[in-house]
């Protein structure tokens, strides 16, 4: 692990470096946007009952936005590891991959060829690595971060975009998470919900680390 920090962060110096403090702020922001967009909807739904039972369908309809603004902040955040199609040539795709398998153990090659992503464990939680995104379970499994971070080259293959962005987390993890973009904070079950199937997988078993963290992290 390297102790110099990412170059990139150059490029967004007004952003405070990130560590668990600010990630805890984040969660705590995320969860108070929408806990201001969701509560009105669930207040107006239950006063239209009341007030007139007659307006239920109108109720009904307020709770459906209720529910479907998280449902979309989730979506936006799954959708940072989403597969993109490759512009890259197959055979180059397929030495990308088996590169990739050398920077990381027999499990994560695994877990990669079933579901895309590369778990790798840090110091602020488990990382899933997708070519243009990451997921980070924190400690405890019940929440999850999504970030969007790519690199700048549309024509390399998306095993060489993971070992870059691989790299990167492994040289600062802090800065890592500083350069990248934040889509989302919220309940790991929303996510899970809006990923596509074959990726849930890789999301559960960097879950059941991040639980591990958590328990040891315990006194």
């Amino acid at each position: 692990m390297s102790a110099e920090p990412l170059p990139e962060l150059a490029a967004v110096h007004w952003r405070p470096r990130v560590d668990p403090r600010r990630l805890r702020r984040t969660d705590a922001l995320w969860t108070a946007t929408t806990a201001a967009h969701v509560i009105p909807f669930i207040a107006a739904a239950v006063a239209l009952v009341l007030v007139q039972p007659l307006a239920a369908p109108v109720s009904l309809a307020a709770l459906a936005h209720a529910w479907v603004i998280p449902e979309l902040y989730a979506q936006r955040g799954a959708n940072v590891v989403r597969p993109k199609r490759s512009r890259a040539a197959p055979d180059a795709e397929a030495r990308s991959v088996g590169l990739l398998g050398d920077l990381v153990g027999h499990e994560a090659r695994e877990l990669h060829a079933s579901t895309g992503l590369v778990p790798e464990r840090g110091s602020l939680g488990v990382w899933l690595v997708g070519p243009a995104g990451a997921l980070l379970v924190r400690p405890g499994a019940r929440r999850v971060i999504c970030y969007c971070v790519g690199v700048n080259d549309p024509e390399l293959p998306s095993g060489d975009r993971i070992a870059h962005l691989l790299l990167a987390l492994r040289s600062d993890e802090r800065g890592f998470a500083t350069v990248a973009n934040l889509a989302f904070s919220g309940a790991r079950w929303r996510v899970r919900r809006r990923l596509a199937t074959e990726m849930r997988p890789a999301l559960d078993a960097g879950a059941a680390t991040a639980r591990q963290m958590y328990k040891g992290a315990m006194p």
